[in-house]
């Protein structure tokens, strides 16, 4: 993976959640001009800086490691740890490089739209 596109994913990570730059940085001790060099792909995370941005993102630090390439999806042990939740809580790469080439208004329909097609789909299941 490159910078450019680990960056592009914590940025839409950051905007689905959603938080601000300047918010993620005072809730990750992280200055917010080096969060915006990462998300523009100028600099590649430490795994200090990985671990904490990851649970104001929404990550575990296995998720957000695997997506900078410090572990492998293979690497044994972190899938099970996770459970079920690491492979569906976890970024499409391409998806993700996708919508960060959207405007936010449209990451942000995007992902209302989802919303809503989550709800009816719970909506359909519990009626069953």
């Amino acid at each position: 993976m490159e910078y450019n596109d680990l960056g592009k994913i914590l940025k839409q990570q950051r905007i689905t959640v959603p938080l601000t730059l300047q918010e993620l940085a005072s809730v990750s001790g992280v200055s917010s001009s080096h969060l915006g060099r990462i998300e523009r792909g100028e600099r590649f995370p430490s795994a200090r800086i990985l671990r904490k941005i990851a649970q104001p993102l929404g990550f575990n630090e296995d998720e957000l490691f695997t997506l900078a390439g410090f572990l492998s999806p293979q690497t044994p042990g972190v899938a099970e740890e996770s459970g079920p939740g690491y492979i569906t809580r976890q970024l499409d790469p391409y998806a993700a490089k996708m919508l960060a080439e959207e405007p936010a208004e449209v990451q942000r329909a995007v992902i209302g739209i989802l919303s809503l097609l989550k709800s009816i789909a719970r909506g359909m299941t519990k009626g069953d």
